[in-house]
């Protein structure tokens, strides 16, 4: 009779090892536990530790309450300025209520992923391209809002979201490129121009006062000839006064004009009465009579020969018939 009860008692404490190992449930610290009695929400959440269900009659679901990071995949589109761009992004988000995480939807982490992925896309059409190159916290905040819209109800909370590469194609990438060094070549030259502008205010101060002290020229001048004479050249440096220069310059503009002058007279229209007296001379009719009269050394033939005539007189101003 004891072996009996002994027998059941073992019996029954090994049928209650095997409940309790059944039954018994833990759960970690990070995680929350949702229990389904016959496919219905049981009880409240159950905490971290050790806790029991009923075999065949309960299901336990563990739910991580974690920070879970979930990158993006690149997705392409194109922007409001119709640039093609590939953008991917990271999204961090934990879980604050596990009922609704296993009741709301079925899986919480592919909800996620796709609600992020489209809102990408909506983003990228709705942004151009520098506000997806510069102003990059803008459109995280406006990503957020897409995100946690949704997630609430699904007792999903989006802790941050951050875009983290922007791809462009190779043409763009070179028309920026093209675009920058112009830019930082337009920088320069308006850098050198500002500087010129100061160099001859400067320049322009030191001549006044250079112009106030002559020696302070010729100070000027020995220095430049003591910096040149520093370096081991061949250079031969012969200082010529710049009032010398202008000496010689002055000395020689009076010839200068009066040979202007020389030179410019003749140049000048004679008036009508200085050609008009050549046309008045007499005309070579009248000169031509005493070319054609012979003069006769011979007496005449007959006895009544008359004596030689006498040539008529030169007119004034003429040469010499011969």
């Amino acid at each position: 009779m004891v072996e009996e009860l002994l027998g059941a008692a073992a019996g029954a404490a090994a049928v209650g090892l095997v409940y309790v190992a059944a039954a018994a449930r833990v759960v970690k610290q990070y995680e929350r536990g949702v229990i389904l009695r016959l496919g219905r929400l049981r009880g409240s959440v159950r905490e971290p530790g050790f806790t029991m269900i009923l075999p065949a009659v309960d299901r336990l679901h563990k739910v991580n309450m974690q920070i879970v990071t979930m990158p993006v995949p690149a997705q392409e589109g194109i922007t409001r300025d119709n640039v093609t761009v590939r953008v991917d992004a990271v999204v961090y988000f934990q879980v604050v209520d596990a009922a609704a995480a296993i009741i709301n939807v079925e899986d919480y982490r592919f909800a996620v992923s796709q609600m992020a992925q489209t809102s990408l896309r909506s983003i990228i059409g709705k942004s151009d391209l520098d506000d997806l190159l510069s102003n990059r916290e803008k459109l995280n905040q406006g990503l957020e809002l897409m995100l946690d819209s949704p997630a609430i109800g699904w007792g999903v909370q989006i802790d941050r979201v951050e875009i983290k590469d922007v791809s462009l194609p190779e043409s763009m990438k070179r028309s920026m490129a093209r675009q920058a060094e112009a830019d930082r070549e337009r920088r320069a030259r308006v850098i050198n121009a500002d500087a010129e502008l100061q160099a001859s205010k400067k320049l322009a101060e030191a001549a006044h006062q250079m112009a106030d002290a002559p020696s302070a020229l010729q100070l000027r001048l020995l220095q430049t000839v003591m910096a040149v004479a520093a370096e081991k050249n061949s250079t031969l440096v012969l200082p010529i006064p710049v009032e010398l220069l202008r000496f010689l310059e002055r000395g020689a503009q009076p010839p200068q004009d009066h040979a202007a002058r020389a030179t410019t007279e003749p140049a000048t229209v004679p008036e009508p009465a200085a050609v008009s007296e050549p046309v008045a001379v007499d005309e070579p009719a009248a000169v031509s009579e005493p070319i054609a009269v012979e003069e006769s050394t011979e007496p005449p033939a007959g006895p009544t020969a008359e004596p030689p005539a006498e040539p008529p007189a030169e007119p004034p101003g003429q040469p010499p018939l011969k």
